[in-house]
């Protein structure tokens, strides 16, 4: 069973240019921190917040600067 998306294609040309395969760039690499990690920070930060609403105890990062 061949899986379409991991299988490398020929190597495609338009009037004898050899067209270059898709890379990670740096734009990429914003756009995957801000849709996993900037939600994750976000979550961590609401926890610690209501924690600290209902304990009276802070336990986020701020609280050691």
């Amino acid at each position: 069973m061949k899986i379409p998306f991991f299988r490398r294609s020929k190597i495609d040309s338009v009037m004898g240019y050899r067209i270059q395969e898709p890379r990670p760039t740096w734009l990429a690499a914003c756009w995957l921190l801000i849709y996993l990690a900037l939600p994750v920070l976000l979550l961590g930060t609401l926890v610690d917040l209501l924690i600290q609403a209902v304990t009276g105890y802070c336990s986020g990062f701020w609280c050691y600067l």
